[in-house]
């Protein structure tokens, strides 16, 4: 259908009017230039509509990295401007007001002065704000005295958490975290409330650390939560929570944890300073990034500080004086420094006796040290029997199969890890007949068939147990890297292969160092009643001082015959 408004079309039909000497069907052939004219006029006139918006060439000429410069860009000034409809036009700008649909700027007029509340509706809490604005709306011009905002805030707002602010970025920065921002025409300074409420799940024990005895509850993604869970148990005045954001575009916050007079107060230093000063978009996927940029550690496989979802556990680190990082929306916990010793360590150790706590350390030591060495030394003494002591003559295959010992290893060590990741992708009532897939289809058919070595799947079995027996998933995915390299080594080199590969993961180890402290504490440098307490799980009273690792303040957890007063 043709536009008759359009001026290309009327001058067409103007000049077939002049030609009357030609039959319609002539005419009918002619190439359709009105058509023509109204594709090209359509193109003008969008360029015309997007020239006619002054707006829309300074929005496409935007280039702010934060809030704080989109606003300067847009007002000029980062102050609040008493004219709320000004303010309304820049938070149209800046926020988005009007096209996004979860940002609420509710106007209102309470004695006589217009008002706007901004806020969230994900975040706000609607019960708090009703109760607010039902109590603002009983108000009356005599009421009120000479300033408005100050008797709203002392007198006629019913909630505790209530500041002011003059800075027009930092309220809206609170805005962006859940809080509520009340604007008042004339004034140049806001009310904000914290109204907020984060979507949260309930804090169930942690999958990975597991207990037979303790506490169920386990951190969550919400902040305020977690800090709350380790505040319980530590219920010292000393407990300080400094805050922090990072990320111009996420301000994700971030808590570091400390108890001020036990801490080394440097430590504390340089873990804030290196928070401050990072200068990214954001840390989406939270405490992980975060380490990476705060801690580095570059291409070194072996993590360098430790992580728990335990509030029993944090606590127990801020006792011995560790520095202790929550990062919102992440129900991981890093502490730091750590060592290779306390990331082998597992809370149900301290919820049994001291006997039965070594018992279960010893076991657990011995299936990290399997899963790191077991295959490259039973793979060394197949390739040299010679070395093979008589006792364990047993130990080697009865007969090979068609694929090499090594690729054997390789294959196996591959199908561990993809059944790993299929475990977690895979949803829980089909995880069971994955199992029997990978026991029955995979492993044994793979014997039977001579492609596999029975001793291959037997250790490689064993193995993968002592990772996944380690507290530290993190230690664990690191063996196995170590695990891997030493195969390759025995298999290139025989012994001195093997020699070479583990005094080479020794030096590694003690050049690691977690915040300038050593990874391999208390074996190098080697503190003989620290390793004690290493070996054996000591019953709490005999533990009279804190870890001289951490470089404590008050190095004393009770006084010296507090241990004998306490027995008797």
């Amino acid at each position: 259908m043709e536009d008759e408004s359009d001026p290309d079309s009327d001058s067409g039909s103007t000049a077939q009017q002049a030609q009357p000497g030609k039959s319609a069907k002539d005419q009918a052939q002619q190439p359709d230039k009105p058509k023509q004219s109204k594709k090209k006029t359509g193109k003008a006139g969008a360029a015309d509509n997007k020239n006619k918006d002054p707006l829309q060439q300074k929005r496409d000429n935007e280039e702010s990295d934060s809030l704080e410069q989109s606003i300067i860009y847009w007002q000029g000034n980062d102050q609040i401007s008493p004219h709320l409809e000004a303010t309304k036009k820049t938070l149209t700008e800046v926020l988005g007001l009007g096209s996004s649909f979860d940002v609420i700027f509710r106007e209102m007029t309470f004695c006589g002065r217009r008002t706007a509340l901004l806020c969230i509706s994900g975040f706000a809490k609607d019960t708090i704000i009703a109760e607010v604005l039902k109590r603002l709306s009983y108000l009356t011009p005599e009421n009120i005295n000479t300033d408005m905002l100050i008797s709203f805030m002392n007198e006629y707002i019913p909630h505790i958490q209530v500041e002011k602010g003059d800075i027009l970025s930092e309220s809206l920065n609170k805005y962006l975290a859940g809080m509520s921002v009340f604007f008042i025409e004339g004034e140049t300074e806001v009310i904000i409330m914290d109204t907020r409420i984060y979507p949260a799940r309930n804090p169930d024990e942690p999958s990975i650390e597991r207990v037979v005895r303790g506490s169920r509850d386990g951190f969550t993604e919400t902040l305020l939560s977690n800090v709350a869970l380790v505040r319980r148990r530590v219920r010292d005045p000393g407990l300080k929570y400094e805050l922090h954001q990072v990320g111009r575009r996420t301000r994700t916050d971030v808590c570091v944890a400390y108890i001020d007079d036990i801490v080394d107060k440097t430590q504390v230093q340089a873990v804030t300073d290196k928070i401050k000063s990072l200068d990214i978009d954001g840390i989406p996927l939270a405490d992980k990034q975060l380490e990476e940029a705060i801690v580095g550690g570059g291409w070194n496989p072996y993590p360098m500080v430790r992580y728990s979802e335990r509030p029993d556990v944090v606590a127990s680190h801020l006792l011995e004086g560790r520095v202790v990082v929550f990062v919102d929306t992440s129900p991981s916990v890093m502490v730091l420094p750590t060592t290779f010793f306390d990331l082998c360590q597992h809370a149900e150790e301290n919820r049994q006796t001291p006997f039965m706590g070594t018992y279960l350390r010893w076991v657990r030591f011995i299936g990290i040290f399997a899963s790191m060495f077991l295959l490259p030394l039973w793979m060394l003494l197949v390739i040299h029997p010679e070395l093979k002591p008589a006792a364990l003559d047993f130990i080697g295959p009865q007969k090979m199969a068609r694929i090499p010992i090594l690729a054997q290893f390789l294959i196996v060590e591959l199908g561990v890890d993809l059944l790993r990741m299929a475990a977690v992708h895979t949803p829980t009532p089909l995880g069971s007949a994955m199992g029997l897939i990978a026991a029955i289809l995979v492993g044994d058919i793979a014997v039977k068939t001579g492609l596999f070595v029975n001793e291959v799947v037997l250790y490689m079995a064993v193995a993968s147990i002592g990772m996944f027996a380690t507290p530290s998933y993190e230690l664990g995915l690191a063996n196995r890297i170590v695990r891997l390299a030493l195969l390759l080594a025995v298999a290139a080199f025989q012994v001195q292969g093997f020699m070479i590969g583990t005094t080479l993961l020794i030096i590694l180890l003690t050049t690691h160092r977690s915040y300038n402290s050593s990874y391999l504490w208390p074996f190098i440098p080697f503190n003989a009643k620290a390793m004690g307490e290493i070996i054996l799980r000591r019953p709490v009273l005999t533990s009279l001082t804190r870890p001289s690792f951490n470089k404590t303040r008050d190095n004393t957890r009770m006084p010296p015959n507090a241990g004998n007063k306490n027995k008797s």
